[in-house]
């Protein structure tokens, strides 16, 4: 898997198809990735000693890492790298 924690990702695939954020987690083994404010689910929980008052809890779930691409924001800095390597070459 060639994707890390913190990188900026792009869902390509399924429900959230557009939405992009960072990667909270990596899930190797699984080949999955828990990304930021993607694939939220919900959760009902009772009452108890931790919680209280129970309810509805919101949490990121896992996808699949071949759902999701490396956000490229250094694009333009490249393609400008390029052109003034060719005006080198010209001149």
């Amino acid at each position: 898997m060639k994707l890390k924690v913190g990188e900026e990702v792009k869902v390509i695939a399924g429900a959230d198809k557009g939405k992009t954020g960072k990667i909270l987690q990596t899930l190797k083994k699984e080949n999955k990735v828990i990304v930021e404010n993607v694939n939220i689910r919900k959760r009902h929980q009772k009452p108890n000693q931790a919680n209280q008052n129970g309810g509805i809890i919101e949490f990121n779930a896992p996808i699949d890492a071949s759902n999701v691409k490396k956000v490229d924001n250094t694009k333009t800095a490249k393609t400008t790298k390029k052109s003034s390597k060719k005006e080198e070459k010209k001149d």
